[in-house]
């Protein structure tokens, strides 16, 4: 992974939104035509720099002079859009970086999504953009707008009918149509989009680039990103913390959840797909909102563009209020659903509704019942008992008719506007449908509206994502010391866990023995009860073989088992080259944790910890970071198992050493961090944690070399 301190992302894209001239290579007559849309874009939406049709024939394109190349041109365009054939693209790049052109978009296709030539030719591009510092966004984009620079450097159909109204959710994607399509619904909705930047085949500009961009831009408050994949994990992770340390929220689509999208993702980007577990960890640590959905990507984008950071909800409590009984079962259900608690309202707030209307239910949801419609005055003190109660978070005002109605509209608006007044802070978002103008209206009063219950819950539950990510904990830096890890330490578990001690993941006293003298004598040394466990290169699972003996207590018994231990192996796996048979102490008690990292193609070591022993099978529930680790990060990883109560004292158990664990978590983290060119996998199983005060120790280790498997 690249140091995230050294990588230089979002640089340059101001050529993008604000050029002062366009270069359109090209550039057509026929409107639609990829070489003639933007043109026409430029002139219809009233683009006030200078355009530049190239054009070999010259003469006059859309009634503007054309020139054959970019060399003729008065100056050098800022920003150059490039709609020519994927072999005359290299060329015009160059001519470009020779002339001094500040960005390109190449909207042309025909590169990595086509194959090997089509691959090197994009490397070629990216070469020239490194090497010329111009910032080349493509190929096989949908290219970027700067809505209020009217700069467009695209072709979508998004544009034929009208233009984006200038606002401040920024929006980038690597999927063209992807992202214009959410413009196209921030639209429809009446979002404002600041700038749209869809990044392609990325063999410059990056996702990371575009969300780097949006955190600096002044006029971008939320960032709506589409991400397929990843090419630079260290350009994402500092990407996510320029916004996060601006106060811009990211609300992240990230496509290819399952084993087909990502298969889909990697095809259709030409790059690796990593782990879509391992993407919710990273996008999770940079305090990105992520959603399942095009439709959550708006709801959840507009509520964060009316809310803003300051009133997003501290915690997950929660009140629904509604005019139906039915609907606020509804509610309820979907609330739960979403993870949002429904505390009890305090007896002081249920006397101030049933004040105001008797034959309300007062509980959570509450009940208003169809006599709001005739008073709906008496919303105001409904929703204001609500908003005090101190029990809750939020609020969810649910109407199915009221802001349709014109006898209700005003009514229900006024309220609204003396419950923000007096309540400026309170987090109230709406459920409910409305035309156009009244929902601009509800969000000028800072009321966020989602049309459906479902919508309404996992909208909040997002908001309460955004209100209570906390500060983010330091990571960890890799150690720079050198435990010696020798080609050996992939032999066996032995050497494994000689390794793993080394780096400060505590194991067991244990003796590898040649001949059963010598596991006598390792038994008189370090004490019984004991542990025999057949140490071969050639054996993975060795109970499989009858490889494994526990409880050994006495010399006799381990002369014994020693004997048939071998005999057992020598006949399940005569091939297997044995090594000896390993003499260890034998934990007693103690929880048993599965721990152990992987190497991810995007992100590096990964380290993942669960519950182990009779367990892991049936709870499947392992938590998942980025390595390295600091110890602090390492326990908010065991406090995130469901499972952790078991670790904690539950049901009169004694606790567990979770500092020990938390130790031995980080201390592998490092181990593989510092070890990521060599080390591909460490399977640690089980990690058995004491009780509290008495450690954590590695009973069974397995290290895999970077180059198993390959040619």
């Amino acid at each position: 992974m690249t140091a995230v301190e050294n990588v230089a992302v979002g640089r340059g894209l101001d050529a993008l939104f604000k050029p002062r001239s366009i270069a359109i290579f090209g550039a057509s007559e026929d409107v639609t035509k990829i070489g003639g849309r933007p043109l026409q874009f430029l002139q219809k939406y009233g683009y006030r720099g200078a355009i530049y049709p190239i054009n070999r024939k010259g003469g006059t394109v859309q009634s503007l002079q054309a020139y054959a190349n970019v060399a003729d041109l008065p100056e050098a365009p800022e920003l150059a859009v490039m709609a020519v054939p994927p072999e005359s693209v290299l060329e015009a790049v160059k001519d470009c970086a020779a002339r001094g052109v500040r960005a390109a978009v190449i909207l042309s296709s025909g590169f990595s999504e086509m194959g090997e030539a089509g691959n090197r030719l994009q490397a070629e591009i990216g070469q020239v953009a490194r090497s010329s510092g111009m910032r080349v966004v493509g190929p096989n984009c949908l290219g970027s707008i700067g809505v209020a620079d009217k700069s467009i450097a695209t072709f979508s159909v998004a544009l034929e009918s009208a233009f984006p109204t200038p606002g401040h959710v920024g929006i980038v994607s690597q999927s063209g149509n992807l992202g214009s399509y959410t413009m196209r619904l921030a639209v429809d909705r009446g979002i404002g989009i600041s700038r749209l930047l869809t990044t392609g085949n990325e063999c410059d500009v990056d996702i990371a680039d575009g969300i780097a961009s949006l955190a600096t831009d002044p006029a971008t408050s939320v960032i709506l990103c589409c991400m397929e994949t990843c090419r630079d994990a260290g350009k994402l992770v500092r990407a996510l913390a320029m916004a996060r340390e601006a106060g811009k929220p990211i609300v992240v689509l990230k496509v290819g959840v399952s084993d087909a999208g990502s298969e889909a993702a990697a095809s259709h980007t030409g790059a690796l797909a990593g782990s879509d577990a391992v993407f919710d960890v990273v996008l999770r640590n940079g305090g990105a909102i992520r959603v399942p959905s095009i439709e959550q990507l708006l709801d959840v984008g507009h509520a964060v563009s009316v809310v803003g950071t300051a009133r997003a909800p501290k915690g997950n409590r929660a009140a629904l209020v509604t005019a139906s009984g039915g609907f606020g079962v509804l509610m309820a259900d979907a609330a739960s659903a979403q993870g949002l608690d429904l505390p009890k309202l305090s007896a002081r707030t249920q006397e101030r509704i049933l004040s105001a209307l008797p034959y309300a239910s007062p509980g959570n949801p509450v009940d208003m019942t169809a006599q709001v419609s005739s008073r709906p005055e008496l919303l105001v003190q409904v929703l204001s008992a609500v908003a005090e109660d101190p029990a809750c978070d939020a609020v969810i005002l649910q109407s199915a008719y009221a802001f349709q109605m014109p006898r209700l509209r005003d009514v229900y608006i006024a309220a609204l506007e003396q419950v923000r007044r007096d309540h400026p802070s309170r987090l109230i978002l709406l459920c409910c449908k409305a035309p156009g103008d009244t929902i601009a209206q509800l969000n000028r009063l800072g009321f966020p509206t989602v049309e459906t219950i479902d919508a309404a819950c996992s909208t909040l539950a997002a908001l309460v994502r955004l209100g209570t990510r906390g500060e983010p904990i330091a990571t960890a830096a890799a150690s720079s010391s050198t435990d010696a890890l020798l080609q050996e330490a992939f032999a066996n578990e032995a050497s494994a866990k000689a390794a793993l001690a080394q780096a400060g993941v505590p194991v067991l006293k244990e003796i590898t023995a040649a001949s059963r003298d010598a596991a006598l004598a390792a038994a008189r040394e370090i004490g019984f009860p004991l542990v025999l466990k057949i140490v071969s290169p050639d054996i993975a699972h060795k109970t499989e073989v009858g490889g494994v003996v526990v409880g050994v207590r006495s010399e006799a018994q381990l002369a014994h088992e020693y004997d048939s231990l071998l005999a057992r192996v020598a006949q399940k796996a005569p091939q297997a080259r044995i090594a000896g048979v390993l003499v260890a102490q034998m934990a007693q008690g103690g929880v048993e944790l599965i721990l152990g990292t992987k190497k991810d193609p995007v992100f590096g070591p990964v380290v993942m910890v669960g519950l182990g022993g009779i367990f892991a099978e049936v709870l499947r529930e392992v938590a998942l970071q980025i390595a390295p680790l600091t110890e602090a990060q390492a326990t908010q990883m065991l406090r995130s198992l469901k499972a952790f109560p078991l670790l904690d004292g539950a049901r009169g158990r004694a606790k567990a050493d979770v500092a020990a664990a938390a130790r031995a978590v980080a201390a592998l983290s490092q181990f593989a961090a510092r070890h990521a060119d060599v080390v591909a996998e460490i399977d640690i199983n089980p990690l058995v944690v004491m009780d509290q005060g008495q450690g954590a120790f590695a009973l069974d280790a397995l290290l895999v070399p970077e180059t198993k498997g390959k040619p």
